[in-house]
């Protein structure tokens, strides 16, 4: 069997294909590899607390790229908050040592073959929307984020669905009003770090975009509302419907305002073309170049992006 074939073999059957996350332990334990040589002890690649991947982050994955004249960054992180990479790094170790007994195997052609990966990634398919006259408004952006929750399915950990939302809601903000400057984090940059009352703050608004609401949510929008805010949390139909017996559950009903993300979009989509079809098609382009636009700037996921069909 070829090289390319063994490595084919154990990226497909352990999902590492596609995943920025297992790409960026790939090229990092390539690398050490080459440097250390091959069998590697796998106990000796964790760091003193055993909670990360010695090695593995942003500096370690793009030193690697750029060998290879590559400057987009895989991962912002590098794959180091990724859930699974000890477990990615114990297996990929495995597989290095088994090809440690092949003489004509170099690390060399390993990590060219890894790095065509990162390149097959970076070009990957955007999410499609399709636009059909004759079904609903609804019905046309739901095909988005259906598309948008089985990728995340074929990838464990992947966060597919929430930035889609997050970022079509700041891309709505956006066409809303063009006269402010909206400040758009990447899907897994946290609220508290960045000192945000929410993903968007807008006038007196705290504004949270969410596939699955939260007690921890809850004690956000509470802090809101401490300090003079109003909550706002948009979600799926079903994440709707979970954010407000939470609220209820802690006697917030009455103070915090939930939104299906569909309806979110469809109400303006209409206002925006004052309900006459032919302006909708041009509506939603404009909508969805925003979206784009934001999603180059602050991800590195390109199939994240949305095309028209």
């Amino acid at each position: 069997m070829t090289l390319a074939k063994k490595l084919q073999n154990f990226a497909s059957s352990h999902n590492f294909l596609g995943n920025k996350g297992p790409l960026c332990v790939a090229l990092v334990i390539t690398d050490i590899a080459k440097d250390k040589g091959l069998p590697l002890d796998a106990s000796q690649l964790l760091t003193g607390a055993n909670g990360q991947v010695k090695g593995l982050g942003k500096a370690g994955v793009q030193k690697v790229l750029k060998r290879h004249g590559i400057s987009r960054v895989l991962a912002s992180e590098g794959g180091r908050t990724s859930r699974g990479s000890i477990g990615n790094m114990q297996e990929y170790v495995s597989f290095l040592n088994e090809l440690a007994n092949d003489e004509s195997v170099t690390l060399e052609e390993v990590e060219k073959w890894w790095v065509a990966q990162v390149e097959g990634y970076f070009s990957a398919s955007p999410l499609k929307l399709k636009i059909d006259s004759s079904s609903s408004l609804r019905t046309c952006l739901r095909s988005v984020f259906s598309e948008a929750e089985k990728r995340q399915a074929q990838s464990p950990g992947a966060t597919v669905v929430g930035a889609v939302m997050q970022h079509l809601v700041g891309a709505k903000l956006e066409v809303l009003y063009p006269e402010q400057d909206f400040k758009h984090n990447g899907y897994s940059v946290a609220d508290s770090p960045t000192k945000r009352a929410g993903d968007f703050d807008f006038g007196d608004c705290a504004i949270h975009v969410t596939t699955s609401p939260s007690e921890s949510l809850m004690e956000k929008c509470q802090d809101n509302l401490n300090q003079g805010l109003r909550p706002l949390i948009i979600s799926s139909s079903a994440g709707a419907i979970f954010a407000e017996k939470l609220s209820s559950g802690i006697g917030l009903e009455k103070r915090i305002d939930v939104l299906d993300i569909e309806q979110f979009l469809v109400a303006n989509i209409f206002e925006w073309t004052r309900f006459d079809a032919k302006d909708r098609k041009t509506t939603l382009q404009d909508l969805i170049t925003r979206y784009n636009a934001i999603v180059e700037s602050c991800e590195t996921d390109p199939s994240l992006k949305i095309e028209l069909a």
